[in-house]
């Protein structure tokens, strides 16, 4: 299950035009990835929850052939997946955040936690010293430590980068609204309840305001070893640099466009550095 219902209050004003699942990174949104990611890990068949702009997610799932459900009120991680229960089946869950694009190896992660069975399975990356990251392990790599309450001895630190399995008996406590870690992950933990943290996770990024997707799409850029995306985009007055291009966009002015995103049927005027241009909105990023 892919979370998709979220309102992305803090990539706005991109989210007003699209849920924040459904922004683009490079050639795709950033639900193909995910969906890509999940496919090629043999997770055929896969449901999305929607109630921010819940028509663009649902035209989004019929075309990626996934299972959409709508949510009347935002119910939270933890209740989006309680209600998702009849769509997704019975046993062992795949959750994954719609608003992160991570190097997930989720073969491996499924592999872990089956080995272990515990009551979830969460993927972490950048494994480090004690303390440091969202989640602390302890040497056998169960998590001891979450949003600055520790259970256990931490021999190194890490990120959630919010993927995970939840095991059947972990589905069964999931409450009918709230959050996974707050509403499910803490209250197991306080019993004495054990879950398994995976390092599975290369790079990943958040894309969680303005300024993290734009870091998102020049790293994918990067990764595609193109000056700007498409790779065959000329303009006889503009000079390109670092920019992704949507189908349809339109190109005016002159000068330099430099770290540039531009959607599908933006309007783009020269020159422009370090921005987001939307149909609706040009939103300028500060150099960091």
């Amino acid at each position: 299950m892919v979370l998709c219902a979220g309102f992305g209050t803090r990539l706005r004003p991109l989210t007003e035009e699209l849920p924040k699942p459904l922004v683009p990174i490079g050639d795709a949104a950033l639900l193909d990835h995910i969906v890509r990611q999940l496919r090629a890990a043999g997770l055929e068949r896969i449901v999305v929850n929607a109630h921010h702009l819940p028509d663009a997610v649902g035209a989004a799932g019929k075309r990626l052939d996934l299972d959409v459900v709508r949510e009347t009120a935002i119910l939270g991680t933890a209740g989006g997946v309680h209600h998702a229960g009849e769509a997704v089946g019975v046993g062992a869950l795949v959750v994954v955040n719609g608003d992160i694009l991570a190097e997930l190896d989720v073969t491996t992660l499924m592999a872990e936690h089956a080995a272990q069975d515990r009551f979830a399975t969460l993927a972490v990356a950048d494994r480090r010293a004690s303390g440091q990251g969202t989640v602390g392990l302890a040497a056998d790599g169960t998590v001891v430590r979450l949003r600055g309450e520790v259970f256990g001895t931490e021999v190194a630190g890490a990120d959630f980068v919010g993927a995970q399995v939840l095991s059947a008996d972990a589905r069964r406590h999931l409450p009918q609204e709230g959050c996974l870690v707050g509403d499910l992950y803490l209250p197991a933990l306080r019993r004495g309840v054990r879950l398994a943290g995976a390092a599975v996770v290369g790079r990943f990024w958040d894309i969680g305001t303005p300024s993290a997707y734009l870091a998102c799409n020049l790293a994918w850029l990067a990764d595609a070893g193109a000056a700007s995306w498409p790779m065959n985009t000329v303009h006889p007055d503009i000079l390109l640099t670092q920019c992704i291009l949507g189908d349809a966009t339109e190109l005016a002015g002159e000068g330099t466009l430099c770290e540039v995103v531009a959607w599908p049927g933006a309007r783009v005027v020269a020159p422009l550095e370090r921005a987001i241009v939307t149909r609706e909105h040009v939103v300028r990023i500060g150099n960091l």
